[in-house]
């Protein structure tokens, strides 16, 4: 963050209908802060007219969360209007102030143009809404939500209508202290992304193209589009209008001429997979393979299998063989000349295998490796997307299929050359496989005709022992002592607050960590959760939708209370409270925790209060502990000798 010169502020504006509030926060330093109101008899108009023109004149830029989209626009068009604005009184102002932003929101809604493009704004911005992704479908977050996620103290939604006019100074104190809220908590956010900050800023000095608030996928598609203008010699622009459609995808065509198999089972795969003609990526295919004890799933989404929830231990004379391909979907384009039909296969194909060779000399430190990284593996996504001009869906299926295919292929190589060779999951890109240490040379050796066969590298490791609740929910444990946990046990990302994980949901935190020490460390559920007192562990976090709302109902006095709440609702499950309920607009009602648990909800935490005062229902806590351990534990880690007899 250094580097960004000479001051920079955190800001966020409220717009209401008598009503305008603008906070600056310094992105550094605390205690400086600018706060512009106008309002009645009070116009901070001319001030913040000189502000926008200092911010301008001196490349002081304007960090926000979703600013792109709003506030930078209204920035935009007060110095634009700025000469008439200061002619105006101060209820024109507000209502000109107004009337623009419910335009710019609308236009937003509509997916339309909005006034101001980037390259319009006077003011430079980075976007924090949009360089973490959280625009993006699967990742579509608030602040509120990102509040919640990174444990600030007071998750807070806007406590006056836009709509409705502010009557008094107390309303007006108290939607001021919101946007300091909003602000302050913006600044968290962008202290949590200072290395994606480095990193834009880095690739936007070295290629001249202003990626400060792109999104990785966004930054693998302009710097792709930039190396593959200077190779091919054509006009980006150019290159930008290309896409190639198909009415139909036959399967049996992008299938690779190496594809082969032994056994009935996958056989019975391989002919299905031949006949299928693909019309929409979107439907595609399902089909299981029950083999050697294990059910895997092939579609277009990728291959996923596992065995029965269990703990799988290397016993003594055993090892977990775990292999996964080197860059799997890149390798399989770069290594067959898979490409969009619109492309040149000789340049797409010699561009992408650069990618991947120059990160190899790159030492992981260097920002320039995770660049390539990104380039390398998004690539694969835009093949997929209809907004990229690398899209060709074909392309799509020919990766997805054939790496499916031949990682069945190991699958099988393996399981009938080892006779006791034990599969316990496979999903994408590896495989894990329970083996005699007799059969390691074996193993490798298998791989490695393999890796011949289809001109990609694995990597291997070996773990000690495997707790799985499905293929998309577990924790390995390997030999060197390293832990890998993976979907509803995946916990020490979102505790060490990183902001790639901000868009999940943290709830509960307490429970993936008790289980995790639980089974790598032997703690009773009972003494982790006596030794944590870390209120927000014992935190969820609920939003509503459409259409959705929270109610905290409760007994007092003989008679049912409702309190509303807000959308965004942190709470904690409690000896005393009330019941958390989900209302629909057509009189649905769900409940939050279903049954005698009780509820406390805890937008605002003071996180000097005493952890006993909360009166925690640890019962709550360890029951839904155990349920996870006993559907792991249902058949009590099968011993070897079971699972050898598969």
């Amino acid at each position: 963050m250094e580097e960004i010169k000479p001051i920079h502020w955190v800001m966020d504006y409220e717009t209401l209908t008598n009503c305008f509030i603008g906070v600056f926060q310094h992105y550094k330093d605390e205690n400086i802060r600018k706060t512009f109101v106008i309002y009645k008899d009070r116009n901070d108009l001319p001030q913040f007219i000189d502000f926008l023109n200092e911010c301008k004149n001196k490349n002081q830029w304007h960090i926000s969360y979703n600013g792109l989209a709003f506030d930078a626009q209204i920035s935009q068009y007060i110095l634009d209007k700025q000469r008439q604005l200061l002619t105006f009184s101060t209820e024109d102002v507000i209502k000109c102030i107004y009337a623009f932003a419910q335009k710019t929101i609308s236009l937003k809604d509509q997916n339309s143009f909005l006034e101001y493009p980037p390259a319009k704004l006077k003011i430079r911005q980075i976007d924090l809404f949009k360089m973490n992704h959280w625009d993006n479908r699967a990742k579509m977050s608030s602040l509120k939500w990102i509040q919640y996620s990174m444990d600030w103290q007071n998750v807070e939604e806007m406590p006056h209508h836009h709509a409705a006019p502010v009557e008094t100074d107390e309303q007006l104190k108290m939607i001021t202290e919101y946007c300091v809220n909003d602000v302050l908590s913006t600044k968290k956010v962008l202290e949590h992304s200072k290395e994606q900050i480095v990193l834009r800023q880095t690739l936007t000095r070295e290629y001249g193209i202003d990626l400060y608030s792109a999104s990785e996928p966004r930054i693998s598609k302009e710097l792709f589009l930039h190396f593959l203008s200077q190779k091919l010699g054509w006009d980006k622009g150019t290159i930008k209008t290309l896409r190639t459609h198909h009415r139909e995808i036959y399967l049996g065509q992008c299938i690779l001429p190496y594809i082969s198999f032994k056994t009935d089972h996958f056989q019975r795969m391989f002919d299905y997979l031949r006949t299928q003609v693909i019309i929409s990526t979107k439907n595609g295919f399902k089909y299981t393979v029950d083999y050697k004890g294990m059910k895997t799933d092939y579609g277009l989404g990728g291959i996923h299998g596992a065995r029965d929830a269990g703990v799988y231990e290397a016993k003594a004379g055993y090892t977990i063989m775990t292999s996964d391909v080197t860059s799997f979907y890149p390798n399989l384009a770069i290594r067959n000349g898979f490409h969009p039909a619109h492309l040149p296969k000789e340049e797409f194909c010699e561009l992408y295998e650069w990618f991947f060779e120059e990160r190899k000399k790159i030492p992981k430190t260097d920002p320039k490796n995770y660049v390539y990284k990104i380039i390398l593996n998004s690539t694969y996504g835009l093949t997929g997307d209809e907004n990229s001009f690398l899209y060709d869906p074909r392309m799509t299926m020919q990766i997805t299929i054939n790496g499916q295919l031949s990682l069945s292929m190991l699958y099988e190589m393996i399981c009938e050359e080892i006779p006791e060779a034990v599969p316990l999951m496979q999903n994408t890109d590896g495989l894990e496989t329970l083996i005699p240490n007799s059969y390691v040379e074996k193993y490798h050796e298998i791989c490695a005709r393999w890796c011949k066969m289809t001109m990609l590298e694995l990597e291997h490791d070996e773990y000690s022992k495997m707790i799985i609740r499905d293929v998309n929910n577990y924790i390995a444990v390997s030999k060197s002592g390293k832990v890998k946990c993976k979907g509803a046990f995946e916990w020490e990302d979102l505790d060490k607050k990183k902001v790639a994980v901000f868009h999940k949901n943290k709830s509960f935190l307490i429970i993936p960590k008790a289980i995790y020490a639980y089974f790598t460390k032997g703690v009773k559920p009972e003494d982790f959760l006596a030794a944590n007192q870390n209120i927000f562990d014992y935190c969820a976090g609920v939003k509503a939708k459409s259409g959705w709302y929270f109610e905290l109902r409760n007994i007092q006095e003989g008679e049912l209370v409702s309190k509303r709440l807000q959308k965004i609702v942190r709470y904690y499950v409690s000896n005393r409270g009330g019941k958390l309920v989900k209302c629909h607009t057509d009189g649905r009602l769900i409940q939050v925790e279903s049954g005698q648990w009780l509820q406390t909800t805890i937008n605002e935490i003071n996180e000097t209060r005493p952890f006993d005062s909360y009166g925690i229902n640890k019962s709550y806590y360890l029951d839904q502990i155990y349920k996870e351990i006993h559907q792991i534990e249902k058949e009590k880690s099968l011993s070897f000798t079971q699972l050898s007899l598969f």
